[in-house]
């Protein structure tokens, strides 16, 4: 930072928004932002650990200049726990593309396939003979890091809830980690491999969530979950639990079901409401999309970001911070 001298330098998650601060500070940089991807304190750590944490955030916060959340969530949670009362912030999603056309399925495209376009009938057939799915089988997606974070055990256990009502239903789980061993033996345990389909990492998102009746999240805290933001693009219907930013894009009965953390029977019970209602839930994923381009539109983001660096950059007397940094 020293041998750069930037204007600005805007720092994002926990343990680079920690170092990122104390170093910028250090050298004497004029404009430092940080945004908040959800917070290093989580409910899985102990109480002494969380509280270091707490202490981090508040000693950096106090060398920001701005700070940007990207759920109400969060801000509320900082101003709950005093964490940057008196620094400026503002609240900025964090966008995907909005614009929609067919990817390749090879490809590593990430826009988003509307659920409408014609050529989705022939490219789900293709992906779920590929996955030994049946055509007309209801499809639940649920995709993320194996992590206790994103908490997939929950994800086998409602799909066992499921099973005991509806062996019909498959299972897509996108993602790896630490934890997929043990989700894999559950799933070998329960008798279900044949329904739970575990795909490692993908860059073709947008067409397996084109081939999806359903998306599912268990995580234990998020800050904004992108994969959700995805999922409302592409108009699926989900059911996740209630923490955090989910809260920000998902109204009970209008955009999804929100609920309460491990009560993976109530999370069945959604997803085999949502396949015995098609029509509603093709309604709350057309409302779930409305709600998303309002706020989560990449364009909009990027426009806050330059209005923001423009405002922070002008408020700065930057010829006497030349004169005098680096000294």
């Amino acid at each position: 930072m020293r041998q750069l001298r930037p204007h600005i330098v805007h720092t994002h998650s926990s343990k680079a928004g920690i170092l990122g601060r104390i170093a910028a500070y250090a050298a004497g940089v004029p404009v430092i932002i940080h945004t908040f991807h959800g917070f290093g304190f989580t409910p899985g750590q102990s109480s002494i650990v969380r509280q270091a944490f707490v202490w981090a955030e508040k000693a950096c916060a106090a060398l920001s200049t701005h700070l940007v959340y990207v759920s109400e969530a969060n801000r509320r949670e900082a101003a709950e726990r005093g964490l940057g009362r008196s620094i400026p912030n503002s609240l900025i999603r964090s966008g995907i593309p909005m614009n929609f056309s067919f990817p390749s399925i090879r490809g590593a495209d990430r826009r988003f396939l509307s659920r409408e376009t014609p050529d989705r009938r022939g490219q789900t057939t293709s992906l779920r003979k590929k996955w030994g799915i049946p055509d007309a089988a209801w499809l639940v997606l649920s995709i993320g890091n194996f992590k206790p974070q994103k908490n997939p055990m929950d994800l086998a256990k409602t799909a066992k809830a499921v099973f005991d009502q509806d062996p019909s239903v498959h299972f897509i789980f996108v993602g790896d980690g630490e934890l997929r061993t043990a989700v894999e033996g559950f799933v070998q345990a329960e008798g279900m491999a044949a329904q739970v389909h575990f795909l490692g990492w993908r860059k073709d998102i947008s067409a397996i969530l084109s081939a999806s009746n359903c998306f599912l999240l268990t995580s234990l805290w998020e800050g904004l979950p992108r994969a959700l933001v995805e999922a409302a693009v592409a108009r699926l219907p989900a059911v996740a639990y209630a923490v955090n930013g989910v809260k920000d894009i998902l109204i009970e009965g209008e955009t999804g079901f929100p609920i309460p953390p491990h009560e993976t029977a109530l999370a069945a019970e959604k997803i085999l409401w949502l396949k015995a209602h098609p029509f509603d839930a093709r309604q709350l994923g057309s409302q779930a999309r409305t709600r998303i381009e309002k706020e989560f539109d990449i364009d909009k983001m990027v426009q806050q970001q330059e209005n923001l660096y423009q405002t922070l950059y002008d408020a700065v007397p930057l010829k006497t911070y030349y004169l005098n940094s680096f000294a």
